[in-house]
């Protein structure tokens, strides 16, 4: 079969059986295609409940599935790969962050939604990476422990310096792995490049971008841009699905590193497999913990997340 073979039978069957497609932007070219919606983790949950079909796949991590699953509870969610985790969610668990809560009782305990269902379950607000500075400046606590990337919450910190942060040492092992010296390196092989990097990564690198956002703020500021030379100072699969949108710029990723395994391992026939009701798997989520994790979902959208 071609990818197109599969690409077709894909769209007969979430057709024949009321199912939504919703793609990370990190995903493969050929999953991007057959979505119905593309986006990031938070906008990928929103549209889903927009969408009146029974059932929801997540080509993306298990993550992004259970918020589908918080936001969109009367959905059959499901998770193209079983294996697709992320190991900045996985690495603080519910009973090491109630002991932190419990040595600062004082602080608002921020979650970036790259949390797992669980932990958000004793986290006051949840911020994307687009949201986190808005949402942060609004909570009426000046003490805020931030969680789980160190990188991003450092990054909020610098844009809001009368807020006193406590950072964990947590993070994107993808975003934080490129450092100045791939900076430099760039710049020298483009030097007519505007550098756009992810917030994850580390605050050396940060400081040198011509631009600091999230993925969909990242392709927004390419796309709008008179620029016509960006490097992509986040996933590699950026820079390809921005050379597809905008064929008459030009697009480097900052370093071959930016790489993620987890949301690479999703492939085109579990995409097809999981339709075809003979792969990925069903995420199930207890009421409890959807009522107890929405609660930090709803604190941002009432701060305007």
């Amino acid at each position: 079969m071609t990818i197109k073979d599969v690409q077709d039978k894909i769209i007969h069957l979430k057709e024949k059986n009321d199912i939504c497609i919703l793609a990370h932007s990190y995903q493969a070219r050929e999953i991007i295609e057959i979505a119905d919606v593309t986006g990031d983790s938070y906008m990928l949950s929103v549209a889903a409940t927009k969408l009146s079909h029974k059932n929801a796949l997540m080509c993306g991590v298990r993550f992004m599935a259970e918020t589908v699953k918080i936001l969109s509870p009367d959905k059959n969610v499901f998770l193209a790969n079983p294996d697709a985790g992320c190991p900045m969610a996985e690495q603080m668990d519910k009973a090491l962050i109630s002991a932190v809560k419990k040595q600062h009782p004082e602080y608002t305990v921020v979650a970036y939604i790259n949390t797992t269902a669980e932990l958000k379950t004793i986290c006051d607000v949840c911020v994307t990476s687009s949201s986190a500075v808005k949402i942060v400046d609004k909570i009426p606590n000046n003490n805020i422990l931030f969680l789980p990337d160190c990188n991003l919450g450092a990054y909020v910190q610098s844009q809001l310096p009368n807020k006193n942060f406590k950072l964990l040492q947590g993070g994107c092992p993808i975003h934080a792995i490129v450092n100045t010296d791939d900076v430099k390196k760039a710049k020298s092989s483009h030097p007519d490049a505007l550098l756009l990097v992810h917030p994850e990564c580390v605050p050396d690198v940060t400081a040198l971008a011509d631009y600091v956002g999230s993925t969909s703020g990242i392709m927004d500021y390419a796309i709008k841009s008179n620029n016509k030379e960006f490097v992509i100072g986040t996933e590699m699969s950026i820079a390809e699905h921005l050379q597809y949108r905008c064929p008459n710029k030009n697009f480097y990723s900052l370093s071959h590193k930016l790489l993620c395994p987890n949301m690479k391992i999703t492939t085109l026939v579990d995409v097809l497999n999981c339709v075809s009701g003979a792969g990925g798997v069903e995420i199930v989520l207890d009421d409890k913990t959807i009522a107890d994790a929405k609660v930090c979902i709803d604190k941002m959208i009432e701060y305007g997340g």
